[in-house]
């Protein structure tokens, strides 16, 4: 049984991780988050100690450490600005980071990340969790097969309806989350280059606060993308059943359905790291110079690793 922490107990993506811990048969010895709504812990772990304040939380670490409880992992579901910071700790306290998407916001963030693993010798995994579902793993084995020189023809549309409490929240401050195109985009777009290979050129279309479109080119792929907040950009289908979330992915004209299977991955993502099999910072890089890149693009822009294009 390993010994866990979490910081950012109160958010959204925080029970997923509690579920995980549990069903890994693993404890969670405490937690922290400034905010105090955190009866979610009583379904999962109600003697994990609760934190407010960093540094009581630190403190209460370091005790742990004295009386020979070290913890093993910290995981963290805090808003995406806070994650490159929340790892160092987790590392400078002698535990492994798991860390909710996106790693960092900024492709450079990952040299001091990389320094701070050899320094500690400890592991910093990161949830990619599409990678694990099998509805994308039967496709990536179909794409390695197909072993053709003609590219794949994707079209990617992901609409999640929010409301208005999206753009008071840390979400709606691009400095803080990324942008929409980051928020809801970063999962896939990893995806993508998992596995159609690494990204040759990027087109931003349209970035705006609520939604985002353009074109990515991989070695094996072109896709165009659509990625929206605003639930007037439902289908009127999806709108009359009162639904707030659409994803569509096809793939040379055939619809990939992955519309179940979600609810599972998290755990099945813990399992993974705990055989040692976790998504490195490596594997997390090249989703995240695909977010950087979009979010410092002026629409109709266009970037290309070829220099004749």
């Amino acid at each position: 049984m390993k010994n866990f922490g979490l910081i950012g107990a109160a958010g959204y993506i925080a029970p997923r991780h509690l579920r995980a811990i549990k069903e890994t048969n693993n404890q969670l010895l405490c937690a922290l988050d400034k905010f105090d709504s955190v009866g979610v812990l009583d379904q999962y772990f109600s003697e994990a100690h609760f934190f407010v304040e960093f540094e009581r939380f630190d403190r209460h670490i370091e005790k742990l450490k004295r009386d020979g409880q070290f913890l093993d992992y910290i995981s963290i579901c805090t808003p995406n600005y806070l994650h490159d910071a929340h790892i160092r700790m987790a590392l400078r306290a002698g535990a492994d980071a798991i860390c909710e998407k996106p790693l960092v916001l900024n492709p450079w963030n990952f040299d001091a990340l990389q320094e701070i693993e050899k320094q500690y010798e400890k592991r910093i995994h990161t949830i990619l969790q599409l990678r694990l579902h099998p509805s994308i793993i039967q496709l990536k084995e179909r794409i390695l097969k197909h072993n053709s020189k003609t590219k794949h023809e994707v079209d990617l549309t992901y609409i999640t309806s929010r409301g208005k409490w999206y753009d008071i929240s840390w979400k709606g401050d691009e400095q803080k989350s990324g942008g929409v195109a980051t928020n809801i985009g970063v999962h896939f777009f990893d995806m993508l280059s998992w596995i159609f290979g690494d990204v040759q050129e990027i087109e931003t279309h349209l970035h705006e606060k609520h939604k985002a479109s353009g074109y990515l080119e991989f070695e094996n792929a072109r896709v165009r993308w659509y990625l929206s907040i605003d639930a007037n950009d439902l289908p009127k289908e999806i709108q009359e059943k009162q639904q707030r979330t659409f994803r569509s992915i096809t793939v040379d004209g055939n619809e990939l359905e992955f519309s179940n299977g979600f609810t599972d991955l998290h755990t099945l993502s813990y399992q993974e790291i705990l055989k040692g099999n976790g998504f490195n910072l490596e594997e997390a890089k090249p989703s995240i110079e695909i977010i950087h890149t979009i979010r410092n693009q002026e629409a109709n822009f266009k970037y290309s690793k070829h220099p004749f294009l």
